[in-house]
């Protein structure tokens, strides 16, 4: 079956605009840890405005954590942040107190049997090939030519790429040619292996050499079929960036995911999809289906296991830490340092 998946870079404005609310997201809940959080970010054309709602005692410059990531990131470019962030209203913060769900949302969660990750194999693929940019333009000297921008794109058919397409963001002084040949010996080789017959395409358009906020207009949330799934299974369109860990898009999703993960290491099927939908102010999910993809009625055996409450969600999987910055690049599935990627006891 042909699959095809897209994975950012880490300084695509989209991703961009993730990183900066995701480390203020990290920041209110390491001074506070009962923040509530509802931000969004919009970037373009040197400036991020970033917006939302939040409940907490701490207090500190956002737009000094959002011109840190901005600057960690690789840019080195003037970037004026602007803030305005209000308490929740009346409504919202009632159904808060009560221990309802911040939030109406379904979420679905996966894993698979097809790769060490537990993830489609294209996804890891795709996420593989932009971690590896990420890294020689990082650690490696010969590749300073390399600028945070980027996109993967991978189609797959069965176990094998059969065209991949690799677009980055690089300096003015290396030829089209050369960054080419560099980028096929040393990212698509090493992880896609032996290519003949493969469609390659590598910065197709020509010259890449303005990316980030100079050459697009970043959304924080846009990423997130890509940041779970690549598109590849249902998403319930919710955005996870930004959000404070009690949200139950973004409770829901871990949870979603770490028991579709425990029940397929466990063998209970080959794949696992768990479907979870919530209502604000009602503690328990109002939906809850679990099935194998050989057919396997998993339903009652999780909710006999499992309790997707999300104030429970977030004490078992110790969701009240900053971690959030860290899962907004290259996938936040598949990645052993991610609580909601170890094993449920």
């Amino acid at each position: 079956m042909l699959k095809i998946v897209e994975a950012p870079l880490a300084g695509q404005p989209d991703k961009l605009c993730d990183a900066m609310v995701e480390a203020i997201v990290d920041e209110y809940i390491r001074r506070d840890p009962l923040s509530r959080l509802d931000l969004q970010a919009l970037g373009t054309n040197g400036m991020v405005m970033i917006g939302g709602v939040v409940d907490s005692k701490a207090d500190f410059d956002a737009a000094e954590v959002a011109r840190r990531v901005y600057t960690k990131i690789g840019y080195s470019d003037a970037m004026s942040p602007f803030v305005n962030v209000e308490r929740p209203t009346e409504d919202v913060a009632r159904g808060i107190v009560h221990g309802g769900a911040q939030g109406t949302a379904v979420m679905y969660g996966y894993a698979t049997r097809e790769t060490r990750e537990f993830l489609p194999r294209a996804v890891v693929f795709a996420n593989a090939i932009a971690r590896r940019v990420n890294d020689l333009r990082t650690i490696d000297e010969r590749f300073s030519w390399l600028r945070p921008d980027g996109k993967v794109q991978l189609a797959m058919d069965g176990e094998r790429p059969i065209a991949v397409s690799l677009v980055v963001e690089h300096t003015s002084n290396i030829d089209l040619p050369q960054l080419q040949s560099a980028l096929l010996e040393h990212v698509i080789t090493p992880i896609c292996g032996e290519h003949e017959g493969m469609k390659i395409f590598i910065n197709p358009s020509g010259k890449f050499t303005n990316g980030g906020f100079a050459s697009g207009v970043g959304v924080s949330g846009r990423k997130v079929l890509a940041d779970t799934y690549g598109g590849l299974l249902p998403h319930g369109g919710a955005s996870l960036a930004g959000k404070d860990p009690l949200k139950s898009a973004r409770a829901g999703t871990y949870m979603a995911r770490a028991v579709a993960r425990q029940l397929v290491s466990e063998g209970a099927a080959q794949n696992v999809l768990v479907t979870v939908a919530y209502t604000t102010g009602v503690v328990d999910p109002i939906v809850l289906t679990v099935r194998g993809g050989g057919g396997e009625e998993l339903t009652d055996v999780v909710r006999a296991r499992f309790d997707f409450r999300p104030e429970a969600i977030v004490e078992r999987l110790g969701l009240r830490r900053p971690l959030y910055e860290m899962s907004s690049r290259f996938g936040m599935f598949g990645r052993d340092e991610l609580p909601w990627e170890s094993p449920l006891t």
